[in-house]
């Protein structure tokens, strides 16, 4: 099996050994996205941002892997916080227009540069 490492400055670069996205024949596996903005680097402040900015990330990465995040097959959240449970989940469902992916959420007990929210995907090609 083929594969094709990705990236984009669309997204933050990786913060660690690891890739933005891996790319197959015929699946895109996609990092742990956090809410840092691309253009500066920074976390953004709260959840729901953090949350939004997650997901604006995932999709710089899924068109530069040349799919979309209409085309995800499984995402996994991870929350500092259950109690952000509801909010992550507003906005998180606000950026899917049909049918959802499979999905986990998980609590953890602390993510990277202190996020609040972080999520991986599997998209189809």
């Amino acid at each position: 099996m083929k594969t094709t490492v990705i990236s984009t400055k669309e997204a933050p670069a990786a913060i660690g050994p690891y890739s933005q996205a891996v790319k197959t024949d015929s699946l895109v596996f996609c990092s742990g996205q956090l809410g840092i903005n691309p253009e500066t680097g920074e976390m953004v402040e709260g959840v729901k941002a953090q949350a939004e900015m997650v997901m604006k990330n995932l999709d710089a990465v899924a068109r530069a892997s040349g799919t979309s995040l209409d085309k995800a097959v499984k995402t996994t959240i991870f929350l500092s916080d259950m109690a952000n449970f509801a909010i992550v989940n507003e906005v998180y469902s606000s950026f899917f227009k049909g049918d959802k992916p499979a999905r986990s959420t998980f609590a953890v007990a602390g993510l990277p540069k202190g996020g609040l929210v972080e999520i991986e995907a599997v998209f189809a090609l």
